[in-house]
C-alpha cells in the first residue's frame, strides 16, 4: 500500500475483538477519515431518507442484519417468508452504502469498518484489507468486561453476531466472511491489545 497516494484500509472483524477500536485508532494515527456510522448519514442525504428511519434499520434491537437473519432462519425452517419488502430494503441499503463508500474513497484516504469493505474494494489498486480475529475465550473476556455480563451471555452474543455478519457477507458478496483469501492481513489480536495491534499494523503499512 502506497501512503503517498489515496489509499483504503478495510477492517473486517469477529465480534468482541476490538476491531472497531483498532480501526478508529489506525485512522487517527494515519490522519484519515474513519467510515462507520457516518455512512448512514451520507445515505440518508443522498436518497432523501429520513435519518432516524435509516438508523432504525441499522440500530441494534434489532439490527437490520438481525432482521434479515430472522427472515432467513424462518425461511430455512420452512415457515412462510414474508420478508420480501425488508429484504429489498436491505439490498437497497447495501448498494447505497457501497456507492457512498466508493465515492468517499475516490476523494480521500480512509479506514472502513465492516460493510463488506474487503469486497467493495477487492480490485482497488491501493487497498489494504484486514481481518481481525481472536479465540472465543479472549472475546468472551473482552465482551464480559465491556458489557458487564456473564461469560455465558458473552458466548451467546458471539454466536449471534458472528452468524449475522457471516450471513450478511455471504448474502451480499457471495464470499465466506472468515476466508483468509479475502484479506491481505489476518491478525489474531489475543496477545496484542488495541494499541499493540495498531502498532503491528502500522509497521505492516510502513
Amino acid at each position: 500500500m502506497n501512503r503517498e497516494e489515496k489509499f483504503v484500509i478495510t477492517i473486517s472483524r469477529q465480534f468482541g475483538t476490538g476491531g472497531h477500536e483498532i480501526g478508529a485508532e489506525l485512522a487517527r494515527r494515519l490522519n484519515v477519515k474513519l467510515l462507520d456510522k457516518q455512512i448512514l448519514n451520507e445515505v440518508a442525504r443522498k436518497f432523501d431518507i429520513v435519518e432516524n428511519a435509516v438508523e432504525k434499520i441499522e440500530a441494534r434491537n434489532p439490527l437490520w442484519r438481525d432482521d434479515f437473519t430472522q427472515f432467513y432462519r424462518s425461511y430455512m425452517a420452512g415457515a412462510e417468508y414474508n420478508g420480501q419488502e425488508q429484504d429489498q430494503t436491505s439490498h437497497q441499503l447495501f448498494e447505497a452504502q457501497a456507492e457512498v463508500i466508493r465515492r468517499v474513497a475516490s476523494q480521500e484516504s480512509c479506514v472502513i469498518i465492516g460493510r463488506c469493505g474487503f469486497y467493495i474494494f477487492r480490485n482497488h489498486p491501493n487497498a489494504l484489507k484486514i481481518f481481525i480475529h481472536a479465540d472465543d475465550d479472549c472475546r468472551k473476556q473482552r465482551i464480559g468486561r465491556k458489557y458487564d455480563i456473564a461469560s455465558s451471555d458473552a458466548a451467546a452474543m458471539i454466536v449471534d453476531n458472528d452468524y449475522s455478519r457471516e450471513l450478511y457477507t455471504k448474502t451480499y458478496t457471495g464470499c465466506d466472511w472468515q476466508d483468509a483469501r479475502n484479506y491481505d492481513v489476518s491478525l489474531n489480536v489475543r496477545k496484542f491489545g488495541v494499541n499493540g495491534a495498531v502498532d503491528f499494523l502500522m509497521n505492516v503499512i510502513g
